[in-house]
């Protein structure tokens, strides 16, 4: 089945500031969407309000996944139903293991609980494609880790819970170089494998270049100003910014997006329900 993330006229306010003002896309299966623009013009707000973080309130629009509306979703329910955010600042989860908090999420989405021997299986395949230190399963989740790490076990919660979109926000930022190429192999893999459709924010074209974008879509002021596909995200990597706000006669943004506070209890909600 062909999964699609559809996305109609979204309006998303954070603390009585419009953030998101009138942006559409549709992300299907298989298609890799590249999410740029420079900072403080929407990028993490849109990934967040489409996974549900509380503090983004959407005002107007829709956000529709394979015919579901996503607004009405508890953040459980949105992940059940096949979304997922690899985030930015991964949280550390202090007396909880790596094994514990990912079989207990594969279990929570599925009808039957995964086997151990399956889990122990799969677990122990990604911790190796990703180059990951063998204790991992145990060590709780987060905790202690370095940046790159938490970045590479956002990737195997990814490969584990294999979703039918993901999104990933500045996966790659703290990432060495041979590290951003275990996390692109891993994500095309994904892609290839099981169909996952793919949104991915970031500024680096190496990253990019190892994903091969499908499309790009340039967000300046909370709206799509450009979209196109790979070819864009070179443009973009050799000129940068500068030829957009000439063209479109774009004044540029100085604030930054309000900082993230992550929380699992509530979601992002329609304000009119």
């Amino acid at each position: 089945m062909e999964n699609v993330l559809k996305i109609e006229n979204l309006h998303v306010n954070v603390e009585d500031k419009t953030i998101l003002k009138g942006l559409s896309m549709e992300v299907k299966s298989g298609e890799i969407h590249a999410i740029m623009g420079p900072n403080g013009n929407g990028k993490s707000t849109l990934l967040q309000t489409i996974m549900g973080h509380p503090k983004y309130i959407v005002t107007e629009g829709s956000i529709t996944y394979n015919g579901r509306d996503v607004l009405r979703m508890s953040v459980d329910e949105r992940s059940k139903a096949g979304l997922f955010l690899g985030m930015q600042y991964p949280l550390e989860i202090g007396g909880v293991t790596n094994s514990d908090f990912l079989r207990a999420a594969i279990n929570a989405r599925n009808e039957e609980n995964i086997s151990l021997f399956r889990f122990i299986k799969e677990i122990e395949k990604g911790i190796k494609k990703l180059e990951m230190k063998s204790d991992l399963a145990h060590r709780y989740v987060n905790d202690g880790f370095s940046g790159g790490e938490k970045k590479r076990n956002e990737i195997l919660q990814m490969m584990m819970l294999r979703p039918g979109i993901a999104m990933l926000d500045e996966i790659d930022s703290g990432l060495d170089v041979d590290a951003i190429k275990l996390v692109s192999d891993a994500t095309v893999e994904m892609i290839e494998t099981t169909g996952m459709g793919l949104m991915v924010v970031s500024h680096y074209q190496r990253f990019l270049s190892l994903l091969h974008p499908t499309h790009c879509h340039v967000i300046i002021d909370g709206r799509i100003v450009v979209e196109g596909d790979e070819e864009l995200v070179l443009k973009i990597d050799d000129d940068g910014y500068d030829w957009i706000y000439k063209e479109l006669d774009i004044k540029p943004i100085e604030k930054e997006e309000p900082p993230l506070v992550f929380s699992l209890g509530t979601c992002a909600r329609n304000k009119r329900l």
